[in-house]
């Protein structure tokens, strides 16, 4: 049955955390696809005043997804202690370092290591015999160092991930979106989405991937990526005279800053398995309904995986499927006024520090 399997696999990885900010709940499934390769990160305590969630869709395999659950949220923390609490700039570079930390012989290790069980031995011997160079550091103050051997020249991976993440501190919310998975935040039981799906057929991505060199056929990047932003996707990103920003297939991540009021409710991070079967408001509608009857938000998500897993395969429902809801556990004493209608940041607004509000 090509990339699917003869029936789905619905076992389900699921969990709950809570602090005085924020309650979440998660679970993923891997479906009727023949492997799983959806990643997130849940850090309800990224630092003392700092949540992070990230929903991380694989394609072409795991490791780039599972190399941004395990890296991106650290580069968040390491940029944001080097930019003066510039928060979204933090983030935003936290993006364009993932594709920079996959190069190389470390990133080759990395990525075998996390990628499937075949490869694992090789890239933890490889390890093994090859260690850092001592003292050679890459420079950017992460403790990223370099190392040498075989695959020193490792441009990069094949393969890719999406990524969308949600970042708390305070009253402020910054989403960051590179790819089709979704942000979507509950405001008095209204959906108002975070994040824009980068598809491209877009205007704004076609525009960039045909000045890059790529072309678009059938609504996909040189006729094989079905997204426009991901963070891997190497054999994308290789016209040395442009900036990462500018590639045919870029990780630059658009972001959305919003100050959170007492009407804001909950947000629903998912990847796009979610929302190629349920628009943002049936999801929000949906989890409205649930949050009644359920004690942990973990069963709201597997209530919402199993609404959309398909009954048979073939089409919508049968893609891998990752959700984390995010409940706001505190009314917040400072009211939005602007407007929720507007669209998602632009690269040329977020480039490279400012704000948008909703």
């Amino acid at each position: 049955m090509g990339v699917y399997l003869s029936t789905p696999k619905t076992d389900k990885v699921s969990a709950d955390g809570e602090n005085d900010r924020v309650r979440f709940g998660l679970s993923s499934m891997q479906g009727w696809r023949a492997t799983m390769e959806d990643a997130h990160a849940a850090l309800p305590d990224l630092d003392d005043c700092t949540s992070f969630f990230g929903v991380y869709d694989g394609h072409g395999g795991k490791a780039a997804s599972k190399f941004c659950a395990r890296h991106l949220h650290k580069q968040v923390l390491i940029n944001d202690a080097n930019s003066s609490g510039d928060l979204p700039a933090s983030v935003y570079k936290a993006f364009l370092r993932m594709d920079e930390m996959m190069k190389g012989q470390r990133g080759w290790r990395e990525l075998t290591e996390l990628g499937e069980k075949g490869n694992k031995i090789s890239g933890m011997l490889e390890g093994i015999i090859w260690s850092p160079k001592g003292g050679d550091s890459d420079n950017l103050g992460d403790g990223w160092e370099t190392e040498e051997g075989p695959n020193s020249n490792f441009p990069g991976p094949t393969s890719g991930s999406t990524a969308c993440v949600a970042v708390i501190r305070n009253d402020q919310l910054i989403v960051a979106n590179a790819g089709d998975s979704r942000c979507v935040i509950s405001r008095k039981g209204q959906a108002f989405n975070l994040s824009t799906d980068h598809k491209p057929d877009l205007e704004g991505e076609k525009e960039r991937i045909l000045s890059a060199g790529g072309f678009v056929v059938a609504g996909r990047v040189n006729g094989s990526l079905n997204l426009s932003r991901a963070i891997g996707d190497m054999e994308l990103k290789q016209n040395e005279v442009l900036p990462a920003e500018r590639q045919i297939v870029t990780a630059e991540p658009e972001l959305k800053t919003v100050k959170l009021s007492e009407d804001d409710e909950f947000i629903v991070l998912a990847c796009d398995g979610i929302w190629d079967c349920m628009t943002s408001q049936e999801v929000v509608d949906f989890v409205h309904k649930h949050l009644n009857t359920e004690d942990k938000l973990s069963d709201v998500c597997e209530k919402l995986l199993n609404r959309c897993v398909a009954p048979t395969s073939g089409g919508e429902g049968c893609d891998n499927m990752t959700v984390i809801i995010v409940q706001f556990n505190k009314p917040l004493s400072s009211a939005a006024t602007t407007s929720t209608e507007q669209p998602a940041a632009t690269a040329e607004e977020m480039r490279p520090n400012s704000s948008f509000r909703i």
